[in-house]
C-alpha cells in the first residue's frame, strides 16, 4: 500500500502547480489574517503543509527572517526552492510529516491552509494539536485553513475532515482563543468552487 509520503511525491512530481484543486496565484485571506497581527521582522513563523505555495513569497518580501516551511513532500519543497532562486536561502526548509515534527524553535506565527484537514484519525488529530499547543509561543497566532462543512470530502483521491467553526474551535479551546473564523469560495485552477473555513487563534 502507497504510504501518505509517496502519495504526496508522486503529486508534485506529476503535477504543475496550476494542475491541482487548491493552487492559489496569490493567497489572499491567509495574507490578510497574518497581516492582522502586526509582527516584528524577527517573528519566528512557519507554513506548515507549505508546498510549493506562494506564501513565503509573500514572507520574504515583507522582510522576515526566520520562516519557516514544512511539507511532508521534498519535492513539493524543491518546487518552491526553484522558484525563489537565490532567495530560497532565507528560509528553513522541513521534510516532514508534520505529526512527527519535532521543531527546534517555538513559534509566534503558525500557519496551515489544507493539511490539517488531511488528518482523518483521533490519534493524529491529537499529535497535532498537541505540537501546536507547546511549540506556539504564549501569545502567539494560529491560523487554520480547513474544508467547510458541505465541501469537499475528498481531496487528491485522500479522504479529509471537514470542519465548523464550533468543531475546529473546540479542538483548540485548551491553550487558544478564537479571535475569528471567516468562510470562503476556493475556486480552483479548473472552474470549480470549494466551501473552506478559515479560522484564527491566539495562544492564551
Amino acid at each position: 500500500m502507497i504510504t501518505t509520503k509517496e502519495h504526496w511525491e508522486k503529486v508534485f512530481a506529476t503535477k504543475a502547480e496550476n494542475e491541482v484543486s487548491w493552487f492559489q496565484p496569490y493567497p489572499k485571506t491567509s495574507v490578510e489574517f497574518f497581516e492582522l497581527f502586526n509582527l516584528p521582522l524577527d517573528a519566528n513563523i512557519i507554513d506548515i503543509g507549505g508546498g510549493d505555495s506562494h506564501l513565503v513569497d509573500v514572507f520574504i518580501e515583507k522582510g522576515y527572517r526566520n520562516i519557516y516551511v514544512l511539507d511532508i513532500s521534498e519535492n513539493a519543497l524543491n518546487r518552491a526552492k526553484k522558484r525563489l532562486g537565490d532567495k530560497a536561502n532565507l528560509v528553513h526548509w522541513i521534510v516532514s510529516d508534520v505529526t512527527a515534527f519535532k521543531p527546534a524553535v517555538k513559534f509566534d506565527f503558525w500557519h496551515d491552509r489544507a493539511a490539517f484537514h488531511f488528518l482523518t484519525s483521533e490519534q493524529k488529530i491529537e499529535k497535532y494539536v498537541a505540537i501546536a499547543e507547546n511549540y506556539i509561543n504564549k501569545n502567539g497566532y494560529l491560523i487554520l485553513g480547513t474544508f467547510a462543512e458541505g465541501g469537499p470530502e475528498k481531496c487528491s483521491g485522500l479522504e479529509i475532515k471537514q470542519y465548523s467553526e464550533a468543531s475546529m474551535s473546540t479542538r483548540f479551546e485548551k491553550k487558544f482563543d478564537r479571535i475569528k473564523c471567516i468562510l470562503e469560495e476556493h475556486e480552483t485552477p479548473f472552474n470549480t468552487k470549494q466551501h473552506f473555513l478559515f479560522c484564527s487563534f491566539h495562544k492564551k
